[in-house]
């Protein structure tokens, strides 16, 4: 949001080393280290423009309604808690697409009408960081809300509802920097590989990381991402032609996979749109953390300056907005 000229005031996360990351980037703001159920924001109320926020989401991404309501994860009711406390312009919520599928949509419902009886105009979206210039195919559900009028979109930029082509993420990573010794962890056939018709899909190598498609926008960077489980880069091009051996019925392989690596951190990073020189504090799993947990910047400065712009009643023209049909019972895809 620094990007689109937005300035941090506070700021609360329970992990260390992701305050120690936003303590070194927005020196002049109030880090919190604690659980923000135990933190009261009346300071700030009258002080605030914005309110962003990105209530942890697990509950929802894998799941059911009953499972997600009732889970102590669940921090959405302390969100709504900081705009009563604030009582912001605007807010700014980010969460999982999954959120707004049939078996989540009740809740969904019930959320936009608690922010409703708060004094906001609503709006809602699942976009994907891809059409905003990521290189990578993440798609998040986006809740806005304003006091005096109603958010209206940015468009796509890129792809082909915008002006621009997606950006491959091959054409990010060819930025990072020379890499030194192969990495610790190496890429091992699965001994019972699941396969699936994309080569980029199913249980076909050991750990949870997948190969990337370096000619397209990428499948989304995981948190859980480090070590095992890191995204791999297939140099010699070996999934494609895997996974129609093993779809054929092809016997499995072992070993390491020929030519593949782990993507280090600074990839991962430039994929998710972070500055080259960006500097994370921790673990390198912890980092590889941070990165995966994030807004791609890129996404979250297009939504922040569009903000901005209608909080500071800038004309905003339908060429470059739009204000989504998403009026339920309207559902995505899970």
């Amino acid at each position: 949001m620094k990007r689109a000229g937005i300035e941090p005031v506070a700021c609360v996360e329970k992990s260390k080393d992701a305050v120690a990351t936003y303590d070194a980037h927005t020196p002049a703001a109030e880090h919190f280290l604690s659980d923000i159920r135990k933190i009261s924001f009346e300071r700030y109320r009258g002080k605030i423009d914005i309110v962003f926020g990105g209530p942890p989401c697990q509950p929802f991404s894998t799941g059911g309604l009953r499972l997600g309501t009732a889970d102590a994860r669940n921090m959405f009711p302390e969100f709504i808690r900081v705009l009563k406390e604030v009582q912001p312009a605007a807010f700014l919520a980010e969460n999982v697409p999954g959120l707004a599928t049939r078996n989540r949509v009740q809740y969904l419902a019930e959320l936009l009408n608690e922010f409703k009886e708060l004094g906001f105009n609503v709006s809602w979206h699942v976009v994907s960081a891809a059409d905003y210039g990521v290189p990578q195919k993440r798609r998040r559900l986006i809740i806005v809300g304003m006091r005096k009028d109603s958010f209206w979109f940015p468009k796509p930029t890129h792809g082909p509802v915008g002006a621009i082509p997606h950006v491959a993420s091959g054409s990010v990573i060819d930025k990072a920097s020379p890499l030194g010794e192969p990495p610790d962890c190496p890429v091992i056939y699965a001994k019972y590989p699941d396969p699936r018709r994309s080569p980029y899909a199913g249980h076909v190598y050991n750990g949870g990381g997948r190969p990337i498609d370096l000619s397209s926008p990428c499948h989304t960077i995981l948190a859980s991402a480090g070590g095992y489980k890191t995204h791999w880069i297939d140099t010699m091009d070996i999934a494609p032609d895997y996974s129609a051996h093993l779809m054929a019925g092809g016997a499995p392989r072992d070993g390491a996979v020929p030519g593949a690596r782990r993507m280090t951190l600074e990839e991962s990073a430039l994929i998710q749109t972070f500055p080259g020189d960006m500097w994370f504090a921790g673990s390198r799993s912890s980092q590889y953390t941070q990165v995966g947990d994030a807004v791609p910047p890129m996404l979250g400065h297009a939504l922040g300056a569009a903000l901005r712009c209608q909080l500071e009643g800038t004309a905003i023209s339908s060429v470059t907005h739009y204000q989504p049909a998403a009026l339920l019972p309207l559902l995505v895809a899970a």
